[in-house]
């Protein structure tokens, strides 16, 4: 047998079990231009040492899988479901009769500094996007414009979660740069560079400071969902990008509670093309599954019990094909087995071949679930970042 690495070897049985499990929807091997080099998809085995200081409950289905019929929780089986439920959640959220986004614009400020954010070179200038909210909320997303950006045309979101260290955000955002994206950086009502105070829905002449998402609580009513905190700011963000320059495609990465909006906001908006949401949600029968912490509820904006309406109308199940299907719609959902936060374990196997097959069945759109077991963090790991880029430059190379 020829001398051939580990790693090569490896990467060439991972890419063909991955074609084999996807049948015909993830050509990997056949995606490249001609004359380029085909990159098999980035492989990684099982970290071991992590994995000896997890117990059963991290590597064995959960007995909350018992019973649950997946497909019956799906009720999404054509592109006439996802657009009827895209309406319905889209009229939740914004109380509106028509079931379509906002068109608003953000305040722009160009050429900013960049004191809130982490350190990332390449960059030609950072412009400052403000959207005001109900209540005057304030929400800042920050775009990064590449100085060499790449022929593709593209642009992307990254979304932080609930306060995470800028580790995750800066490696994500940094290597989108330098593969030539525009960068959208995005936030969490409250966190990071965001405003944390707006007006009191009692006292409108008085502003307030929640201390987090759970106070929220205060301003939803039958008029008004505070889903709109988290959800308009993306929206008002991505129409001043795609009026601006015209990208041919929208990528979205997002991390725990940005992954979270990472699922949600592509199933309401299709201009958003590929998304990776990672260590973010779970179907609700799962939700007292994960080992660690248990059960995960997940925060305000993610509960059943707060949002009955929005849940009701679509499980995750269905989110999760919302933000599948349509042309050159993908989404890869990655969750960390031995996460030290949420969101672990392995009762995801338990939905993710329902949801692959049931977009495979509708024929337009590819869903596929990552389960990193390579650390034991709350991140995106280097490998699910690996894997991102591979899918957005091997899988998608012939899509806009």
């Amino acid at each position: 047998m020829p001398n051939v690495s580990r790693r090569a070897l490896l990467g060439t049985v991972g890419a063909a079990a991955t074609t084999a499990a996807l049948g015909a929807a993830a050509p990997a091997q056949s995606a490249a231009p001609a004359g380029r080099p085909v990159r098999s998809r980035p492989v990684a085995p099982v970290n071991q040492e992590v994995a000896a200081a997890h117990s059963l409950d991290y590597k064995a289905l959960p007995q909350q899988v018992v019973g649950v019929d997946v497909e019956a929780l799906m009720t999404v089986h054509t592109e006439a479901d996802v657009e009827r439920l895209r309406a319905q959640l889209v009229a939740e959220v914004w109380k509106s009769a028509d079931g379509r986004l906002p068109s608003t614009l953000p305040e722009v400020e160009q050429g900013v500094a960049m004191n809130d954010l982490p350190a990332l070179t390449g960059l030609r200038r950072v412009d400052r996007l403000t959207v005001t909210l109900p209540y005057d909320l304030k929400s800042v997303v920050y775009l990064l414009l590449p100085r060499r950006p790449a022929p593709h045309g593209r642009f992307a979101l990254y979304h932080n979660g609930h306060g995470e260290t800028p580790e995750t955000m800066q490696r994500t955002a940094q290597a989108l740069v330098d593969a030539g994206y525009g960068v959208l950086l995005c936030a969490m009502p409250l966190y990071h560079w965001n405003p944390k105070e707006l007006r009191s829905p009692t006292d409108p002449g008085t502003f307030v400071t929640p201390e987090n998402h759970n106070d929220f609580g205060t301003w939803e009513t039958p008029g008004f969902s505070t889903l709109r905190f988290f959800l308009e700011p993306l929206a008002v963000a991505v129409n001043h990008v795609t009026r601006t320059y015209r990208p041919p495609s929208l990528q979205m990465i997002g991390l725990s509670g940005g992954g979270w909006t990472t699922t949600v906001y592509p199933a309401l908006d299709p201009r958003i093309t590929r998304s990776y949401p990672t260590a973010g949600s779970l179907p609700f029968f799962l939700r007292s599954a994960p080992p660690k912490p248990s059960p995960t509820t997940g925060d305000w904006e993610q509960r059943l019990d707060r949002h009955p309406v929005f849940y009701g109308i679509s499980d995750f199940p269905d989110i999760y094909a919302l933000a599948a299907v349509g042309r050159h719609r993908r989404q890869t959902q990655i969750l960390n087995r031995f996460d030290a936060c949420c969101f672990n374990g392995v009762g995801h196997r338990s939905y993710e071949p329902v949801v692959r097959h049931r977009i495979e069945v509708i024929g337009n759109g590819h869903w596929e679930l990552l389960e990193d077991a390579t650390h034991g963090e709350h991140t995106i790991s280097p490998h699910a970042l690996d894997v991102i880029l591979w899918d957005l430059d091997v899988n998608c190379s012939d899509e806009p």
